[in-house]
């Protein structure tokens, strides 16, 4: 079972005011080419397909082009999608029994009840079959166990809950997709263009996935693998951030033989329309190392410069046309930050309003204060 693992297409996206329809589009057309070449059985797509809860006409637009195109392949191909915490579930599993019968599996809505069950999907191979699990995005506060003590208090918990109801036969193979905060025994590597709660309140514990034959993890936008070698996120396919500038953006395809053997990933290259790089020095020494070829890119932009340049966003025009942002560092705006800057002690919300509450109630939270207060924070965050 070979099949190519995606997340985060965040359609729809801009960087520092940029579109990047163009960007996506490009980079979603080399993802078909390569499965014209590669012949996968499935596309996996592990969340924010779209960057906001109502995407534009454009957006949606796009990845429809990306569905039918993938649908047109030569070779069958089964498309599977979860919800992210960028999506809208019910918009994004519009006409889903539709679509079922043209292999095209979408999963926005959770199991709510005791009763309902995660979508799964069953596939064929020459090894027989792969059960896939569709686990969109969770929040504890979406399941309804119908009693309060049987309420999940954790990602972790409402994740473990979840899996525990399926009683899923590990003798098979089995994948699941999902859409989380996962942590192993070190903290993940993480970026800017990423939003995640503080102090990691919305973090699930990896160990629950390591029965899995392979987990396709999205949410984090760095390709990474988390406590074991078939816990992945497969990471963004174009760079969302400046904080990406340095890392390499791959398709991730991962191949499934019989049980018992592990899963094996193969990295291809991607090819952006533009890149995003940064520029660091004086403005001289910044437009005589210009290259031609990077005049398209998204740069940013940092002047050493001791002495104000004469107009350089106007200088810097001239080479580059996609400037997203120009900073300075030198010893004047140095000197500046140290004489501003005060000790601050930081807290997070949650310990700020603990301090407030017991100095207005005179008295420390109560259990139950402090879930809601952790979830008007989550909420916050999101």
């Amino acid at each position: 079972m070979k099949f190519f693992h995606l997340s985060d297409l965040h359609i729809g996206k801009q960087l520092h005011g940029y579109s990047l329809k163009e960007d996506q589009e490009h980079i979603l057309k080399e993802v078909v080419a390569y499965a014209k070449v590669l012949k996968p059985d499935a596309v996996i797509i592990a969340g924010d397909v779209y960057d906001k809860s109502v995407p534009s006409a454009e957006a949606v637009q796009l990845f429809n082009r990306f569905l039918t195109e993938v649908f047109a392949l030569p070779d069958p191909v089964a498309i599977l999608v979860i919800s992210g915490n960028h999506d809208s579930a019910e918009r994004l599993r519009y006409a889903e029994e539709i679509l079922e019968t043209q292999q095209i599996y979408l999963a926005g809505k959770l199991p709510e009840t005791p009763q309902e069950r995660i979508k799964k999907v069953t596939l064929k191979d020459a090894y027989g079959e792969v059960d896939f699990y569709l686990l969109p995005f969770l929040k504890p506060s979406y399941l309804k166990t119908g009693k309060e003590e049987g309420q999940p208090s954790s990602y972790t918990q409402a994740v473990e809950q979840l899996l525990l109801r399926e009683n899923i036969d590990f003798q098979r193979r089995n994948v699941i997709v999902s859409h989380q905060f996962y942590m192993g025994s070190s903290a993940p590597k993480t970026c800017d263009s990423e939003i995640l709660s503080i102090g990691g309140l919305d973090s699930v514990e990896a160990s629950l996935l390591l029965p899995f034959d392979y987990a396709a993890l999205g949410h984090l936008h760095r390709g990474q693998k988390i406590k074991a070698e078939h816990i992945r996120y497969c990471g963004t396919l174009l760079k969302y951030s400046v904080s990406e500038s340095g890392d390499e953006k791959t398709l991730k395809v991962v191949t499934l033989e019989e049980k018992g053997k592990a899963a094996s990933v193969e990295e291809f290259p991607l090819h952006p329309r533009r890149d995003v790089k940064t520029k660091r020095g004086t403005l001289e020494e910044i437009l005589a190392e210009a290259k031609e070829e990077e005049r398209e890119d998204y740069v940013s932009i940092t002047l050493t410069d001791e002495v104000q340049p004469f107009k350089p966003r106007e200088q810097l025009e001239r080479k580059f046309s996609h400037i997203l942002e120009i900073k300075a560092d030198n010893s004047r705006t140095r000197s500046r930050v140290l004489m501003e800057a005060e000790p601050v002690l930081l807290r997070s919300p949650l310990e700020n309003f603990r301090l407030f509450y017991r100095e207005i109630q005179g008295r420390e939270l109560t259990g139950s204060e402090e879930e809601i207060l952790q979830e008007i924070c989550r909420e916050m965050e999101e």
